[in-house]
């Protein structure tokens, strides 16, 4: 599991910290096994977190018990699914809206997060980048163009800025870092 990771994204500590978003009911997209949810919740975050594989909602509930984390995990396909909870005041995801190879998707998405948040209220994205050199296997690569063109209709772009994936790799994937609020 390459996207795997034991440490939570700094990516997503830094914006906490410096953007000073407070503990809220948040949901995470494609949450894997945790790692990040369980930070979240240590941190007061009310936190729901969803993913379509089974096995990693097993894993993450696993890892949530280990260390006493307040997590709601759930499979679902964010996509296709109805959440029925909502709405939320922070949206993160760490390599799912990347994962759609077509606009259309992306859109999609980005509209049914727009849906599920709260008045006011911010999705963190972290996002592969086209400024890897050429690999056959990491994230999907995508432009600050491609995101723009998904999500400005739906959200405000406060900041998007080019980083690295928090991870273990030696050399991890460059990625955007994209913070936006949901459009009156």
């Amino acid at each position: 599991m390459p996207w795997a990771h034991s440490n939570p994204d700094f990516n997503l500590i830094e914006t906490i910290q410096k953007w000073k978003i407070e503990p809220c009911k948040t949901l995470e997209i494609g949450c894997g096994t945790g790692t990040d949810a369980i930070w979240l919740a240590e941190e007061n975050f009310e936190v729901t977190a969803i993913d379509v594989s089974p096995i990693a909602i097993d894993m993450a509930m696993a890892n949530a018990n280990k260390v006493g984390a307040d997590c709601h995990f759930r499979v679902k396909d964010f996509l296709s699914e109805s959440l029925d909870i909502g709405p939320f005041d922070f949206v993160f995801d760490r390599g799912y809206f990347h994962s759609f190879e077509s606009e259309k998707k992306r859109r999609k998405i980005a509209k049914k997060i727009a849906r599920n948040l709260a008045e006011g209220g911010l999705w963190l994205s972290l996002i592969g980048s086209c400024d890897n050199p050429p690999r056959e296997t990491g994230p999907p690569m995508r432009s600050a163009k491609n995101i723009t063109d998904a999500v400005e209709t739906y959200f405000e772009i406060l900041f998007l800025k080019a980083s690295v994936f928090g991870s273990e790799q030696e050399n991890p994937a460059k990625n955007w870092v994209c913070l936006m609020k949901k459009r009156k």
